[in-house]
């Protein structure tokens, strides 16, 4: 990778899941694609070793002193910025001073990952002014661990890999466990509806991390590494090994992982019909077993499933608010757009936002 100019654009796009919801952090299968909303970082080079990051949503800027201490402790988004600066730093990487101006077209906390798209949208910054790269697993790595240590939310992988590896046209089966990455073609018949329910997750607030933690539980109840290592067809055998709320865990995320294979076979056989049936069953065990769906989610995925040309709709993301995505007829579009928009708007008594998106590439520098 050679140097940047003094002057540069980076693009990093936010991300949907289609299915497969907190299966990562169990070692399972998701099935992410990244989006055509997301950030544009304008980056100027500084003299003095400070970066000076500012966004378009508000507030103070954020400045980092680049050969001070780097600690968790900073509140905010600024959080993520330092995480990923720090973890350049740890590995000796001497980074010049640099301004960043962020301005964003994805909604914060809605769970269309924001802040994976900052993580890696940085670590691409950070990368483009040294003239030089991590392979593409390690910076997403680099990127879950600042979520980790700087912002305090155990996420597994899924977020910096679909945001790092995102592909135009295709989602992205991965392997939790193995990482390895599989391309999944999105037909042109079908298209990608993601509906807003307003609701903005936090998900450093404690559900998120009281999730895994059920998880890590019931593996270690039923003697397995990970709920990876239960099989859908023994689960019968070992479910009363398990008590409640750890029993309805487990089910969600074997059923879950399972539920993203199966998926993606019907998506390249273009078995609309059971791709959305597997969507919609993705939400009801989300809702009732996992316990991450909230009320606005609820409504918006009866609603928008009860329109015609929606083949399948369900919450997407950490949850506890966010957003929903659903699968639709690519013919109707904007017709179909429209009627959610509508539908989704009396059961909730205003018109959330709701936007169509194709799968896109991963961040990237761009040229101005």
């Amino acid at each position: 990778m050679t140097a940047a100019p003094a002057v540069f654009t980076v693009v990093s796009p936010g991300r949907v899941n289609l299915i497969g919801e907190h299966t990562d952090y169990n070692d399972g299968f998701v099935l992410p694609m990244a989006i055509e909303r997301g950030l544009r970082i304008a980056v100027r080079q500084r003299v003095s070793r400070t970066a000076v990051v500012s966004s378009d949503r508000g507030g103070p800027a954020v400045e980092i002193d680049l050969d001070g201490p780097l600690a968790a402790g900073r509140t905010g988004w600024g959080r993520y910025v330092e995480g990923v600066v720090a973890g350049y730093r740890r590995l000796g990487w001497e980074i010049p001073g640099f301004e960043a101006a962020i301005t964003a077209d994805l909604p914060a906390g809605g769970g269309l990952s924001s802040s994976a798209a900052l993580e890696v949208g940085i670590a691409t910054v950070v990368e483009a002014l040294c003239g030089r790269g991590l392979p593409t697993a390690e910076k997403a790595l680099l990127c879950q661990r600042a979520e980790h240590e700087f912002a305090g939310v155990p996420c597994g992988i899924m977020d910096q890999f679909a945001v790092a590896f995102g592909r135009a046209g295709h989602a992205l089966l991965l392997d939790c466990r193995s990482r390895t990455i599989r391309p999944v073609p999105l037909a042109e018949e079908v298209s990608i509806l993601v509906i807003d329910s307003g609701v903005k997750h936090a998900l450093a607030d404690g559900g998120y991390a009281a999730r895994r933690r059920d998880c890590e539980a019931a593996a270690q109840l039923l003697g397995r590494p990970a709920l990876r290592d239960v099989s859908p067809a023994e689960w019968p055998a070992v479910e009363p090994m398990l008590p409640e709320p750890h029993r309805r865990r487990a089910r969600h995320v074997v059923a879950e992982s399972a539920r993203v294979l199966h998926f993606a076979a019907a998506v390249e056989a273009g078995d609309w019909t059971h791709a959305g049936r597997l969507m919609d069953d993705s939400h009801a065990s989300l809702r009732d077993d996992f316990e991450v769906s909230c009320r606005e989610l609820d409504l918006i995925c009866e609603a928008a499933g009860a329109v015609a040309g929606v083949f399948g709709c369900r919450m997407t993301g950490g949850g506890f608010g966010g957003c929903a995505v659903a699968l639709i007829d690519a013919a109707r579009a904007a017709a179909i757009a429209a009627e959610v928009r509508a539908k989704c708007g009396a059961v909730l008594e205003q018109e959330p936002t709701v936007f169509a998106t194709a799968a896109a590439a991963g961040a990237r520098l761009v040229a101005d």
